[in-house]
């Protein structure tokens, strides 16, 4: 079978560029032909609309005397990276511990494959129960949705670790932690920032819809209320700010990835 070479993103500089444009063009021209029909329409607002939105978002709140981007940004922040921070950590003891010894693997792996198939949304009245509506909540709920993925992918990674290279380290004098400490995780790292690219979305979907039923600050709580009163010139704002960070944080971990572990090649794998 005829191979092709992978193109990488860096190799086609104006994709990016030109498939942005495509999308501002074809939503310009969607707005634009909205409001020729009802030109106080607020659900495809004009650019100018939009513009009064985010003046609305960055400006002072006249009854809270806040800014909204910043006590959501706060809000929201502050919830997602202690979740993801938990869910990697729980993940990679986990998936660690049930790649390197078989009796943890056998008591772990029924239950975390049954776990992998609860949609955490599904799940959010159990949550209700167990620890409230409060910042435990959310954090609870990131993790949850994250460990399985990460925990089987850590799991997957230590038991494709080549015996080989195991048995000569052993060789050489090393302990059992030594071996899982510096050797296991080294090459287990780049799978995992591999896998927690992927659930940079499902986490903050997570989030976003427990804020939407609960929150009373954050950007799903925005989102929410701006939408039952149809503000779609706040909404969209809101929306484009969460795509720039789920793509700004999937840059991060790539760039981290390149630096930590120059010597992993993804499209050998």
């Amino acid at each position: 079978m005829t191979k092709f070479p992978a193109f990488h993103s860096h190799s086609i500089p104006g994709g990016t560029r030109n498939s942005l444009l495509l999308l501002l063009g074809s939503y310009t021209w969607v707005s634009h032909r909205q409001h020729q029909r009802n030109p106080d329409d607020t659900t495809i607002p004009s650019w100018s609309q939009i513009g009064k939105g985010v003046a609305q978002i960055v400006g002072i709140n006249k009854r809270s005397g806040e800014r909204w981007l910043v006590v959501d940004a706060k809000a929201t922040g502050t919830r997602y990276f202690l979740g993801l921070a938990l869910g990697v950590a729980s993940a990679v003891i986990i998936g660690m511990a049930m790649g390197c010894f078989a009796p943890v693997e056998a008591f772990l792996q029924p239950p975390l494959s049954f776990l992998a198939q609860i949609p955490p949304t599904a799940a959010l009245a159990v949550f209700f129960v167990l620890v409230g509506t409060g910042q435990e909540m959310y954090v609870a709920m990131i993790a949850f949705g994250i460990l399985p993925a990460l925990a089987q992918t850590v799991y997957l990674a230590v038991k494709e670790f080549p015996e080989e290279l195991l048995y000569k380290t052993y060789t050489l004098g090393a302990s059992h932690m030594e071996v899982i400490c510096s050797i296991i995780l080294s090459q287990v790292l780049p799978r995992l920032l591999d896998a927690l690219r992927l659930v940079i979305g499902p986490a903050l979907v997570y989030l976003i819809a427990a804020e939407m039923v609960v929150g009373d600050v954050g950007f799903g709580y925005r989102i929410r209320l701006q939408s039952k009163l149809l503000n779609m010139s706040v909404v969209y704002p809101y929306l484009a700010l969460l795509a720039a960070f789920g793509f700004t944080m999937n840059y991060l971990l790539c760039r981290l990835q390149c630096k930590l572990c120059p010597w992993y090649d993804p499209g050998r794998e």
